[in-house]
């Protein structure tokens, strides 16, 4: 859609896009790490949503982190919907606190709410739930504290991660566990360096997925189905930290059409609607020994920065262009609320 601005048919006025996010720069300048700021966006991301919404024809306003949220809430100004893509710093319900707010000012916004963002964080509860749906997912263990290590009743070989981080932090070739010595060091690690819960799975040896997701409920539909395949320079079989920052030369992104990969789509829809999950995402399986592709976590804010994200890397290469993604997030979240442009 271009030549010309989207119009409320209630107001007849332009309809008014806030942007909420979360800038990378803004917090390394305030002494935070490069793999503790990993999460939060570059400002090309901003740039390409802007420019995605301007060319679909609808008026933008840059808002920015929560902190600048509350401001302008409490100025007066308001929005008939916000993209919100920021991830928030602190707590397993960061990635909820936007749209918290959001919800209690009565504004509409893009993706997921509070419930679901909070619980998708921890992939422990995820996982639960997950599997009291009956879809596929890795046994697992949850490790609170060091005096839990022993405790683990799974068979070797393993992986741990820590259970409420993303982009792969936390995520090295020592994840995958092949004794009980390596599951009691990397469990106190983990423990140490992220101050939460260690989620301990079985390793399963299998092909890799992601499949993104557009859409809400029965009319959420995956575009694509993408397989991350690993390169000699990658981390060893593990879609590590290292391997998603630095992917080019250790990845290679390749789509996926067989039995295999359209099995993988059907257990995503199926994870994507069970937990509520809006407008659009990705959700990454691995299979196990027998072809059957499990659950391994989902990320319903997912990074949409065109050159480097998940979601928008595998939309192009379905033929997806960043804008027509873009677009089909707007048309979930309008129909949702129920307004008409």
């Amino acid at each position: 859609m271009t030549g010309g601005l989207v119009k409320d048919d209630n107001k007849g006025t332009a309809v008014k896009i806030g942007i909420t996010y979360d800038l990378r720069d803004d917090y390394i300048a305030e002494g935070y790490t490069e793999e503790e700021t990993a999460e939060f966006d570059h400002p090309r991301t901003i740039d390409a949503i802007e420019e995605a919404l301007r060319d679909l024809g609808y008026e933008t306003d840059r808002i920015g982190h929560l902190r600048a949220l509350t401001r302008r809430l409490v100025a007066g100004d308001r929005w008939d919907l916000v993209f919100n893509i920021a991830e928030g710093l602190r707590g397993f319900g960061r990635e909820a606190q936007v749209p918290a707010l959001l919800d209690a000012w009565e504004i509409p916004y893009t993706f997921s709410d509070p419930l679901v963002l909070s619980l998708t964080l921890h992939k422990g509860l995820t996982k639960r739930v997950i599997r009291d749906f009956g879809i596929p997912t890795p046994d697992f263990a949850v490790v609170e504290t060091p005096e839990e290590i022993a405790a683990v009743a799974l068979p070797f070989p393993l992986f741990a991660k820590p259970v409420a981080e993303g982009t792969g932090k936390g995520v090295t070739a020592a994840s995958k566990i092949v004794d009980p010595a390596g599951l009691d060091r990397v469990c106190r690690e983990l423990l140490a360096v992220f101050r939460q819960p260690v989620l301990v799975e079985t390793f399963l040896p299998g092909r890799e997925f992601t499949v993104g997701i557009i859409g809400t409920g029965a009319e959420a539909f995956a575009p694509a189905v993408m397989e991350v395949h690993l390169t000699e320079k990658a981390e060893k079989e593990v879609y590590s930290y290292a391997n998603k920052e630095d992917w080019h030369g250790r990845i290679e992104y390749r789509l996926a059409a067989d039995a295999m990969a359209r099995a993988a789509a059907e257990t995503a829809l199926a994870a994507w609607r069970g937990l509520g999950c809006r407008d659009g995402g990705r959700i990454d399986l691995r299979a196990d020994t027998e072809g059957i592709p499990h659950f391994m976590e989902v990320n319903p804010l997912a990074g949409l920065r065109p050159d480097h994200s998940d979601l928008p890397i595998l939309c192009e290469l379905a033929g997806i262009s960043y804008r027509e993604l873009i677009a089909g997030i707007m048309r979930s979240a309008l129909k949702r609320i129920g307004k008409r442009t």
